[in-house]
């Protein structure tokens, strides 16, 4: 019996694919998304302790209004100090409520990412009709503010509905991070052309591995420590992604800096032999290949095809 299927992309072994480089020959990208969010008081969604109190819960508002504040600074400090380049995946009521913070990181250089409207609200919530006002109007304030449009999504609650690729794309939007499925960058077929999905952390997410799993700072940090390890020595054999998933209101916290920076500095001594990126420059360098390199880009099956099995290097 053939299950149901979301029809966006092809089933691929990542041990099987063409093979290309990231910049400067690079073979591990490695970017930070930095997560700030805003949340309407006394009502809506939002992270808590394991059982929500009940409504106002201004305990749940102002930890989570901690990353605003304070949290959020914290990790600049912390960019700035190590120059890291960040992607700051940001509720559009952000410009409203505290626009000094998102142009805080604009003026760096970081990418502006969309992020919905505001945490409160997830896009599965939602009808069609709602879902496409929610893409348009938050992709507008960040244009307004910005001067350009974003050019990729993260839904509030990492939450898509079955036409969110297909919204977005007509929206202008390049790539999105809602997928984990790979570890590489894929090609998603929508109604309006290619979407790319780049590779997006859920088993090491902060908000996961600390609000929901309750993992200790000191091992939260050892596993991303691991993670990265990993991941490079593997880059040897194919190129490969890792995205270190940032909320404001938790990692932001004295206690998780101070073990954070154990991260940080494990990474940036290997600077010269990873590509420290945003999300929106793995894009470009995806969209920049010869066709057929990408699961999901014209030719690929061909070419894979031609290859045979086992990974194989087509560009330096």
């Amino acid at each position: 019996m053939a299950l149901k299927s979301h029809d966006r992309y092809d089933y691929s072994a990542i041990v099987n694919r063409p093979d290309y480089d990231f910049p400067g020959g690079k073979r591990l990208a490695v970017y930070f998304a930095l997560n700030v969010e805003h949340f309407t008081f006394g009502e809506g969604l939002g992270n808590d302790y394991g059982v929500p109190a009940p409504q106002p819960n201004t305990r749940s508002f102002a930890w989570r209004d901690y990353g605003n504040r304070v949290g959020a600074w914290r990790l600049l400090e912390l960019a700035e100090r190590y120059d890291l380049p960040y992607a700051l995946l940001a509720n559009s009521a952000l410009y409203d409520y505290c626009p000094e913070m998102i142009a805080a990181f604009s003026s760096r250089g970081d990418e502006i990412v969309g992020h919905g409207r505001t945490n409160s609200e997830r896009q599965a919530d939602m009808s069609r009709a709602e879902e496409l006002a929610c893409i348009t109007e938050a992709t507008a304030v960040i244009e307004k503010h910005e001067k350009k449009k974003p050019g990729g999504w993260l839904a509030p609650y990492i939450s898509q509905t079955v036409d969110s690729p297909d919204l977005l794309r007509e929206a202008g939007y390049r790539y999105m991070m809602d997928w984990p499925l790979d570890d590489q960058p894929n090609w998603f077929r929508t109604k309006h052309g290619p979407i790319l999905a780049i590779p997006y952390s859920h088993d090491s997410n902060d908000s996961l591995e600390v609000v929901t799993r309750r993992t200790p700072s000191q091992l939260y940090c050892e596993n991303l420590i691991d993670q990265f390890d990993e991941l490079l020595e593997e880059s040897a054999r194919r190129p490969v992604v890792m995205s270190v998933v940032m909320h404001s209101f938790i990692l932001g916290q004295p206690h998780r800096v101070r073990q954070f920076r154990r991260v940080i500095e494990h990474i940036v001594r290997q600077r010269d032999k990873v590509w420290l990126t945003r999300p929106g420059e793995i894009f470009h360098h995806i969209e920049s290949l010869p066709a057929g390199l990408v699961p999901g880009s014209p030719g690929y099956a061909d070419l894979k095809d031609r290859l045979g099995g086992g990974t194989r290097r087509v560009n330096k």
